[in-house]
């Protein structure tokens, strides 16, 4: 891991609206990162209703 990318706001909306920012503003060079991947998830629709559980990544993998 070379870092860990993290937000907070006081409430699951906010957080996951700040997380999508930061997400799209990142930047790093020189290898190959799974930053599409989590903006993938937090911009779809179950992960933002709270939909997520254990299996959730990999059924939305194997689509």
């Amino acid at each position: 891991m070379i870092g860990k990318l993290i937000a907070f706001a006081d409430n699951r909306e906010m957080a996951i609206a700040k997380m999508s920012m930061a997400l799209d503003e990142i930047v790093i060079e020189g290898i190959k990162t799974n930053v599409p991947l989590h903006q993938m998830l937090v911009r779809d629709v179950g992960f933002k209703n709270g939909g997520a559980n254990i299996h959730y990544l990999e059924k939305k993998l194997q689509r």
